[in-house]
This record gives structure tokens, sequence and C-alpha cells, in this order.
């Protein structure tokens, strides 16, 4: 096809020879830079070291007692700002749009959160924790039935309500239900923090799952349809762990921990 074109426009044979040059320079560039030896590896390794100390460093000072979860935040915002303007990712503009973005999805958080704190109140108020307590003893004596209700439970409230409130609310209204039938205490807050956790990623509040979105720059119409089978995934977890006490307790006993 390109040979009766240029047969019947002879004119166009130079600007199609010079494309053809500078595509095939623009090719071997491509497979130079791109081109997988022990050499190349070395070098991007290299370069990728400090910004993959940053896990190292704030994981590390936490275990080792140098800062808190909350300082090691700050400490791994300040390292990433440093790494930015040393491999020059990060300009006067750039910053200024970096400290406008994070205050959106700040204020976001804190929204959510505050709404979220209030109600919790609003339950604790109105004491619905302990008639949900009530109405569930009433209910069954079957464990296998009350821990299936108090997942369900959980799980949606979980979309209501921040993590913290939720764990301050729900551990002594459940904890003295579970205890009766033998169920270890760590145990029980494992499930209690899978399932809030679940919550966290799932609508209509899922602080995590917004601000993932934001960061992404894309929406939730767009994000659902692959987060089902994550779902799936999840609940099939989560009744493991509710069921099979060996996954919660089993390394903590082995360690002698519990």
């Amino acid at each position: 096809m390109h040979t009766e074109m240029l047969e019947s426009y002879p004119d166009l044979k130079p600007i199609y020879d010079r494309i053809q040059v500078h595509n095939e320079q623009h090719q071997t560039e491509e497979e130079a830079e791109g081109k997988y030896d022990w050499k190349n590896l070395g070098m991007a390794t290299l370069r990728a070291l400090p910004a993959l100390s940053l896990i190292v460093i704030v994981i590390g000072g936490i275990v080792i007692g140098v800062f808190t979860a909350t300082e090691g935040s700050a400490i791994a915002v300040v390292y990433a700002l440093v790494l930015g303007i040393f491999y020059k990712n990060i300009t006067v503009k750039s910053f200024w749009n970096i400290v406008v973005d994070s205050a959106k999805m700040s204020g976001m958080v804190v929204f959510l959160i505050g709404v979220s704190n209030i109600l919790g109140w609003v339950m604790a108020f109105m004491q619905i924790p302990q008639a949900v307590s009530a109405a569930l003893l009433g209910l069954t004596d079957n464990y296998i039935l009350i821990l299936l209700i108090m997942n369900v439970i959980l799980l949606i409230a979980g979309t209501f309500m921040d993590v913290t409130p939720a764990i301050l609310i729900f551990t002594p209204l459940f904890l003295p239900i579970v205890q009766t039938f033998g169920m270890h205490p760590v145990h029980f807050g494992l499930i209690l923090v899978y399932n809030l956790c679940i919550g966290n990623i799932t609508p209509p509040v899922g602080n995590t799952l917004f601000v993932a979105i934001k960061v992404g720059n894309t929406s939730l119409a767009k994000t659902i349809p692959y987060m089902l089978w994550y779902y799936a995934a999840i609940l099939i977890g989560l009744l493991l762990i509710t069921y099979v006490p060996f996954l919660s307790t089993g390394l903590p006993i082995a360690a002698g921990l519990i």
C-alpha cells in the first residue's frame, strides 16, 4: 500500500524515508533502554533503593519503638517530600497542588469520621447496642447463628461508622456473649477488626475506599465492578476466621503469647 502511494505521489518519498529512519532510531533506543540484563537491573535497583527504604524506616521505627504510628506517617510524608525533590519530581507549582489536594482529601476524611462519631454517640445514647444484644440472645442460643448474625451487624455498622467508635461500642456488646461460648478475646478481636475493616472499604462511608478513589483519580462507579470479586474473597476469609479459631489464635499460641 505504501509503495503504491509513493508511486502515485513521488514527492512524498523524502518525507516517508525520514519517518522510517526516525522510527527505526526510536525503536532502537527503546530496545536499548528496555533491555533486561543484570546491568540495567542493578541500576534500576540502585535508583529505587531510597524509595524502597521508606517502608523499612517507617515500619522499623514503629516496631523498635522510636516513634508511634501517627508520628511514622508524618515521617513518611517528610521523607517522601525529600525524595520527590531529590528525584526532581516536585516543583514549587506541583508542591502547591499537592498541598491543595492533601487538604481536600484530609477534609473529606475528617468529615466522614466526624459523621460516624456522631452516629456512634446517637447509638450509645439510644442504647441500641444493648437492645441488639438482648434481641440476639433471645433469638437463638446456637453459637454458629449468633456468630453469623454478629458478623452481619458488624458489617452493616462498619459501612456507616469509623473503626474507633465502632470498637468502643461493639466490644462490650458482643465480647461477653461470645465468651459464654468459650471464644478467646484475641479471636473475637480479629473478627471485630476484620468486619470493620471491610466496612472501611465499603460505601457509603468507606473512608479508605474514597481516599483510594481520590488518589487514583477515578470514580466510585468505575471502581465498584472491580471490587466485587475482592468483596467475595474477603467475605470467604471472614467466614474462615470466624469458624476456624486456629487461624486467629494458632500463631500467638505457638509463639507463647496467649
